[in-house]
């Protein structure tokens, strides 16, 4: 890669409420009109289906890129996936980021009727997936064609070894996961040194390609007192990390506008990380950040 602590910010909202028509659209204007630069839409049960979502997305928005964040590939049939993703990028004007993941809700598969299997073996149907959408993609027969050129940008979330070695042969940006479950379900960030080590395994399977890298803030609030903030994040991971270590997490993003600017600057520099993507109950908080890194 080259000197990714170059490569411009990028900041997307994760839609993960389900609504009426005209919520969803005013939303994703809102979305928008606040400087954001992708709207994603989960994959889950109990949220709104990804490709109506984002069709719908592209009718009341103008700018914003589109983005699935992320599909279970275990939910999808390949050539069926193939089909709605490439219609998708046509009804969306060539928008579409194309998100894929291996699934880690055990709950879904089972209420969707779907085989929960081995870790192992979700990361092979992951494999499987994105090989067969990138050859039909490439096929000048396929109907339908998406609008950009070999496809979709692909997006490929995961933080253990094979993902990410998946994700570094094929994908355009690379996800990196930012938290991870305790036995008591508790989502704890994943640390700093964690990262880094994840972003060089990533970097040494590139061999000098380059990609964009994507993380995902989990904890999000703005405030005068950074101190008290961290501490509330503390108590609500039961203690799992240090305030320090909290402090130094790129995924925990608390202080005031500017402190908080200063360290998404920073976290491009130190990992190459400059695309940023927040829940939607986030994202009016997160937008006075945005103005003040833009072309930084």
């Amino acid at each position: 890669m080259s000197d990714a602590g170059e490569r411009p910010f990028r900041f997307g909202v994760t839609m993960t409420v389900p609504g009426s028509r005209t919520a969803w659209a005013e939303k994703c204007r809102k979305a928008e009109e606040l400087g954001y630069d992708v709207v994603g839409v989960a994959d889950h049960l109990g949220m709104a289906p990804p490709f109506p979502a984002l069709v719908l997305a592209a009718e009341v928005t103008e700018r914003v890129r589109l983005a699935t964040f992320v599909l279970n590939a275990g939910f999808w049939n390949p050539a069926l996936l193939a089909r709605d993703a490439a219609g998708t990028d046509q009804f969306t004007g060539g928008r579409l980021e194309l998100g894929l993941g291996a699934g880690y809700v055990k709950a879904e598969f089972d209420d969707a009727g779907i085989p929960w299997t081995a870790a192992g073996d979700r990361v092979d149907t992951l494999g499987h997936t994105i090989k067969k959408l990138k050859r039909l993609f490439a096929d000048p027969e396929h109907e339908p064609a998406p609008v950009q050129a070999a496809g979709p940008p692909l997006l490929i979330a995961g933080l253990g070894d094979r993902v990410l070695t998946l994700a570094a042969e094929h994908a355009d940006i690379i996800g990196f996961t930012g938290t991870r479950r305790t036995d008591t379900r508790t989502l704890i960030p994943v640390d700093s040194a964690t990262i880094g080590e994840r972003v060089e395994f990533v970097r040494d399977k590139l061999g000098g390609r380059e990609v964009e890298l994507n993380l995902p803030p989990r904890y999000v609030d703005v405030t005068g007192d950074r101190q008290a903030g961290l501490e509330k994040v503390r108590e609500r991971i039961k203690g799992e990390l240090t305030i320090e270590q909290l402090a130094d997490v790129p995924t925990v993003l608390v202080g005031t506008p500017d402190q908080i600017a200063e360290q998404l600057v920073a976290t491009r520099t130190r990992f190459g990380i400059s695309y940023f993507s927040v829940l939607e109950r986030h994202a009016a908080r997160l937008a006075p950040v945005l103005e003040l890194v833009r072309g930084r």
